[in-house]
């Protein structure tokens, strides 16, 4: 007869040591869905809606500032003008630095991580970055005039008192268009979209803005647009390599305020009122630029390819954007 109480081994629960758990099958760890994979990543929100972001908070500021401006000061902004251009770009400057605040406290980032330290502000950099532009313009012009497609002419205006007052005025405009343009493009955009996909494509996709934005100018063409957007990318470049806007904020001011005021000539289409000079072009549309001004000369590729060249050899570490500092 079997014995059916025998002992099986394999009937015995053996004992579990003491301080271990008992084995068991956890569940696999829950994929994210769909939308957080396309809002989020391993750092929080993706680059790209960070910028969008960005971009609607300034629209927004932008839109509320300019309906104030405009029912207070009645400007009309078909004038190229001192007083238009400081209302104007003022109020897209101030729009930007507040869209930039608020998503500094989101991200916990001081300016100086969107390439803007204060403590920097009209330092060594920026009078360098002046000197440029004013170098860069005049040795554009000079080109121009030795295969005699440029007159400086006569003066415009000859009330010394009169002079000095455009002269300010128009260098406080252009400042703030060469800080507005520096800042949105290569301020918190620059940053934001470096961190998503790297330093080059976000400085080529940013400047290729630059220029197509430049395209919508009275008298603007190709040729025009081109140009904007490479020397957009060299101002990308001076960013990368000098760790602020301060340089390129100098430049463009300058080059613009060489253009329009103390040279008198077309700055991307547009012609001012109130110069220094009575300038003139003569010649054709690829020596002068045309309605464009220099800025359409094929000369002016001479003139950024030599930035670049210049700068590279001064300035040959990259500053921008800064590492992660990490505790141990």
């Amino acid at each position: 007869m079997k014995d059916e109480t025998r002992f099986h081994p394999e009937d015995q629960e053996l004992p579990v040591p003491e301080g271990s758990e008992s084995p068991s099958l956890s569940p696999p760890p829950e994929s994210p869905g769909i939308g957080q994979r396309i809002f989020r990543n391993a750092e929080g929100l993706r680059a790209g809606w960070r910028l969008v972001l960005f971009l609607a908070i300034f629209a927004m500021c932008a839109i509320i500032l300019g309906s104030f401006v405009r029912v207070f000061l009645q400007l009309s902004p078909k004038h190229f003008t001192p007083r238009v251009l400081m209302a104007g770009d003022g109020i897209l400057a101030l729009a930007a630095l507040i869209a930039t605040a608020m998503m500094g406290v989101i991200e916990k980032r001081p300016f100086s991580d969107y390439a803007l330290p204060w403590r920097s502000a009209f330092g060594l950099n920026f009078w360098w970055g002046v000197l440029w532009g004013w170098i860069a313009l005049t040795g554009l012009l000079l080109l121009i005039r030795y295969y005699r497609g440029f007159d400086f002419g006569s003066l415009a205006v000859s009330n010394p008192r009169r002079v000095l007052i455009l002269a300010a005025f128009w260098a406080i405009s252009f400042f703030l268009v060469g800080f507005f343009e520096e800042f949105f493009f290569r301020g918190y955009a620059l940053f934001t979209l470096t961190t998503g996909m790297g330093f080059w494509p976000a400085a080529i996709v940013l400047s290729l803005a630059f220029g197509a934005l430049h395209l919508r100018n009275p008298g603007e063409d190709w040729a025009g647009g081109l140009s904007a957007a490479l020397i957009g990318l060299f101002f990308c470049f001076t960013v990368r390599r000098t760790g602020n806007l301060w340089f390129a904020i100098g430049l463009h001011a300058m080059w613009d305020y060489s253009e329009t005021f103390l040279y008198a000539v077309p700055d991307s289409g547009m012609v001012a009122q109130g110069r220094l000079l009575n300038s003139s072009f003569h010649g054709p549309h690829w020596l002068t630029g045309g309605s464009v001004g220099p800025e359409g000369s094929l000369f002016v590729f001479i003139i950024i390819v030599n930035l670049f060249l210049v700068f590279h050899l001064l300035y040959p570490q990259a500053r921008f954007p800064r590492p992660k500092v990490t505790s141990c």
